[in-house]
């Protein structure tokens, strides 16, 4: 295949440019008209032509002649997407790095790129784009120039990595973990382990050499007996009998020293923190960085630079009322596994416990095992060194009403509103608030907003 028009060209060419808000166009861009579940983008064109898009992609028919030239107009805009995004992956010659898992995708994606950037041309897919239309867009934005590209790939339903996997075609395959994660489709972690899979099978990407993967749960060893059946070089993470694992962890002032094994090679990494996941990044990085022969010392030098990705575990210091606090959004994503990674981080800080405000909203996507999962979180927390809980959501208020006898004093929240309102009212000076929960929660939506309140 190759590009018929003169946009093709452009696009194929040029980097960054495909853009689906209008508020975010700059001169040069492409303007991705979709349609949304109120209304066609069809509607910002005439905004995004006035702020500089030079090209506007539609299914719809436009109303304006006077810009013809710059509206392409197609029959399926997902088709016409994947057929450029094919021709575009067909052209990059550099390194592509595909990054599955139920959750840790894009902080390993962050972490890795962080390293990378520092010594090379790196192209990474932004934010959270792993699903169809985030693929498409990250490939079509995709640097040429670029010696090494990063994609995350991700999942709520049987057939999409393989889908999206025939597009990404990575070389390096990463699968950070397998979890309880949209058991609302997968029932189960094996399916789960089956589903993630397919990033690797030959029958779906062929170009697949290397496999970095976590091997500590039943799911993930089932995974690596799979993956022993394809023509795959295995990097594992997990106990004493991985490649990869954690050896000690100590506290040095205000960071933490991690000592760890690295294909039988000891390496002590310099932390901000000792959460299990980052951890985690820094080691799939120092094998990854092993395997090409790049330099560690970038890594060892830089560990202790790396920043938390908004959404997950990033510290806020806000002002309240003018009182000072720290705040802790977690609140991107969450199911049963990190949300008890997360009140162990949290309580592993050494703050006085006393000022520590844990804050948790529902885990989304389990399905029938909703109700247990949340009452499995509550049980964890009565054995937990935390004073103060707030909760929000139907699910956790449903937990906490099962309990016969509790050690904890659960406040239920009901909206973002009346969380604010009681850290405006409640919170004393030089407290730590976490707040962990799935995306789109009114938890996710408090955090948002505390950020916007107390930074200004």
């Amino acid at each position: 295949m190759s590009p018929d028009t003169e946009f093709e060209n452009y696009l194929l060419k040029k980097s960054q440019k495909i853009k689906i808000n209008s508020n975010d166009i700059k001169k040069g861009d492409i303007f991705l008209a979709l349609k949304g579940s109120k209304t066609h983008g069809n509607y910002f064109i005439d905004d995004s032509i006035k702020k500089g898009a030079k090209y506007c992609i539609t299914n719809k028919q436009y109303k304006s002649n006077k810009i013809s030239k710059k509206i392409i107009l197609v029959r399926d805009i997902f088709d016409y997407l994947i057929k450029l995004a094919k021709i575009k992956r067909s052209l990059y010659k550099g390194s592509v790095v595909g990054i599955t898992g139920s959750a840790g995708k894009t902080t390993l994606k962050e972490t890795l790129s962080f390293y990378l950037k520092k010594e090379f041309n790196t192209y990474t897919s932004k934010k959270s784009y792993n699903n169809l239309l985030g693929i498409l867009i990250s490939i079509l934005n995709l640097d040429l120039n670029s010696k090494y590209a990063i994609f995350e790939i991700g999942t709520n339903n049987f057939g999409e990595i393989a889908e999206l996997t025939s597009l990404v075609k990575p070389f390096y395959v990463f699968l950070t973990n397998i979890q309880s994660t949209h058991l609302a489709n997968f029932k189960n972690k094996k399916n789960i382990a089956k589903e993630k899979s397919n990033i690797f099978l030959s029958k779906n990407n062929p170009n697949a050499k290397f496999l970095f993967l976590q091997n500590i749960s039943k799911e993930e060893k089932f995974v690596m007996t799979l993956a022993k059946k394809q023509n795959l070089k295995i990097i594992t993470l997990g106990d004493l009998s991985s490649d990869c694992f954690i050896q000690n962890i100590s506290s040095v002032e205000n960071n933490f020293k991690v000592s760890v094994s690295v294909f039988g090679k000891k390496y002590k990494i310099i932390l901000k923190n000792k959460s299990e996941y980052r951890i985690n990044n820094t080691l799939f990085s120092l094998a990854f960085y092993i395997k090409n022969k790049l330099k560690v010392t970038n890594i060892l030098k830089n560990a202790k630079f790396l920043s938390p990705v908004e959404g997950r575990g990033k510290i806020y210091n806000l002002k309240i009322n003018n009182k000072k606090i720290k705040f802790i959004d977690d609140s991107y994503n969450a199911n049963p596994d990190t949300m008890i990674q997360s009140i162990n981080y949290f309580i592993d800080l050494d703050y006085n416990i006393n000022k520590k405000i844990l804050i948790l909203g529902d885990m989304n996507e389990l399905g029938s095992s909703s109700h247990k999962f949340h009452l499995k979180i509550i049980k964890y927390i009565e054995n937990a060194n935390i004073n103060e809980i707030i909760l929000c959501g139907e699910l956790f208020k449903t937990a906490v009403n099962k309990l016969k006898k509790s050690n904890k004093k659960y406040m239920i929240k009901h909206n973002k509103d009346q969380i604010i309102k009681y850290v405006k009212d409640k919170i004393h000076k030089n407290a730590i608030l976490m707040v962990k929960s799935s995306n789109a929660t009114e938890v996710n939506k408090f955090a948002k907003k505390i950020i916007e309140i107390g930074g200004r």
